[in-house]
């Protein structure tokens, strides 16, 4: 279960960014977009606190950090034009690869 909270911390670490984001290219609609960025962020703390009962915290909290890092990066390329080039994918895979190290060398 605690996989599943940083899951869950990660993907709402991803919504405060894009809550920002939105908040400035739809300003007839910054109030919501800065709503649900604060939501996000919230959310995001709660189930990486969750998660730290039983993750280690640098375990964890460089997961989270990594899942929201990329979930920006693939958002702003598919949504907002961000360029998509090799030195930015190959960084952004390595972040991942570093993901999948931390997981399979924690026990919990």
């Amino acid at each position: 279960m605690p996989w599943i909270y940083l899951l869950l911390a990660g993907c709402f670490e991803i919504g405060w960014p894009l809550g920002m984001k939105l908040s400035q290219t739809r300003p007839d609609e910054k109030f919501w977009w800065l709503v649900i960025a604060a939501v996000s962020m919230a959310l995001s703390g709660y189930f990486l606190w969750l998660a730290q009962k039983t993750i280690p915290l640098g375990t964890s909290y460089a997961i989270w950090t990594g899942i929201g890092a990329i979930g920006a990066f693939v958002i702003g390329i598919l949504m907002f034009q961000d360029p998509a080039t090799f030195w930015r994918i190959l960084s952004v895979t390595l972040i991942i690869a570093g993901i999948i190290g931390l997981k399979l060398s924690t026990a919990a």
